[in-house]
């Protein structure tokens, strides 16, 4: 069953950020220590800019892949 771009970032999101939105992580992060949070900001960035660019099938075998490592451990 092939899912779409948008439905591959909402569950990438979730497997990352878990049940904070993306952007609520990077404040936290830049709470914490503005260096890092600089960081986590570009981390954002370059995340958002590979689910706009991956095509939705290479998505899908990232996050079949992620799940199945997740699963075993």
């Amino acid at each position: 069953m092939s899912i779409s771009q948008s439905e591959a970032k909402d569950l990438l999101e979730r497997l990352i950020f878990e049940s904070q939105s993306p952007q609520e992580w990077v404040e936290d992060v830049w709470g914490l220590s503005p260096l890092h949070g600089d960081s986590a900001a570009k981390l954002l960035e370059v995340f958002q800019a590979l689910i706009d660019c991956c095509p939705p099938e290479q998505l899908e075998n990232l996050l079949q892949s992620l799940y199945q490592q997740q699963m075993e451990t």
